[in-house]
């Protein structure tokens, strides 16, 4: 299948928005990752239903793949499955079902010219799926939502966490600003604009050298979470985005949870030492990621961090 050329440039700059989600609309549940448990999946299903959309399940979304017990269903099977579903003119918006591992494998085995052509649609997930995030980026110049999926605990079991997904699909210009949180600090004091990009830094690193990765981040506010990696091992991840020129001009950074990554003064230190010396207003923990409660954050889109006021408020909505 045919390879899109990216997005010219080295900034990060702002992207086409899909429209926001109305009563009604159908929605494809796909899982390009990990495998999914049926019955969670199914409690998520129920409540998209509550929210008056119409969920539609890709044909392969509970298979696992043959050898490898990690992967929902073979390469091609996942990929078949997002593919279709983005393509389906019936559809207004793609949502993964869980993460895991396994997106990578996927992403040059999508015709991304097919993709291109099938027009802005919305796409909403976090952990392994930040790499189709930036594939969606950089290959269709699409901003997405990094939020929660339909078979995942946050979502299953947190009612913010649902709620604030529930806004940022049907009323996004109700959640413009995120912050400031009761567990949030300021790690840099500064304000910076740019345009909201990052995820999961694991991914983020791994991706580094692959044919169509971000150059870097320059121009962008860096949204960054984790899980379960240690200091020393997020000390690697971070030290390889800063060696490989990554987070060269970035505007700001924005932190979220380091679930399972050791005590977090530990992980802080590591976070102060890494990146304060960029220069740039850093907050952590701003409440996105793997946490038992998290937000959903659009990327793509401009927006201004005030790390004094732990605050991330949008220029304007992560959806039309």
């Amino acid at each position: 299948m045919s390879r899109a050329t990216d997005m010219p440039g080295r900034d990060v700059t702002a992207l086409t928005r899909p429209r926001r989600l109305r009563a009604g609309d159908r929605v494809g549940v796909v899982a390009p990752s990990g495998p999914v448990p049926r019955e969670q999946l199914a409690t998520g299903l129920e409540t998209l239903r509550e929210w008056g959309l119409e969920p539609v399940l890709g044909p392969r979304v509970l298979e696992r793949h043959p050898s490898l017990d990690y992967l929902a269903g073979t390469d091609e099977d996942r990929a078949r499955d997002f593919q279709e579903a983005w393509c389906d003119p019936s559809l207004a918006a793609v949502i993964s079902a869980r993460g895991g591992y396994g997106t990578q494998r996927v992403l040059d085995l999508l015709d991304w010219d097919l993709l291109r052509a099938a027009g802005p649609k919305l796409f909403v997930g976090y952990s392994d799926l930040t790499v189709l995030h930036e594939a969606l980026a950089r290959r269709l110049g699409l901003a997405t939502l990094h939020g929660p999926m339909t078979a995942t605990a946050a979502f299953l079991e947190d009612a913010p966490t649902r709620e604030h997904l529930r806004r940022s699909l049907f009323t996004p210009e109700s959640v413009l600003r995120i912050g400031p949180g009761e567990a949030s600090r300021t790690l840099v004091p500064g304000r910076a604009r740019g345009v909201t990009v990052g995820g999961n830094v694991s991914l983020l690193a791994s991706e580094r050298g692959t044919p169509h990765a971000r150059p870097s981040a320059a121009g962008g506010i860096l949204l960054l979470e984790d899980i379960q990696q240690p200091p020393y091992s997020l000390d690697r991840l971070l030290t390889q985005l800063l060696r490989s020129g990554w987070f060269d001009g970035v505007a700001g950074i924005a932190l979220g949870s380091w679930t399972d990554c050791g005590p977090y003064e530990d992980v802080r230190a590591v976070l102060r030492e890494r990146l304060a010396p960029l220069g740039v207003p850093v907050v952590e923990e701003l409440g996105f990621g793997h946490g038992p409660s998290t937000l959903t954050l659009p990327l793509g889109v401009p927006a201004v961090l005030d790390a004094d006021a732990r605050t991330l408020t949008y220029d304007e909505p992560g959806l039309t």
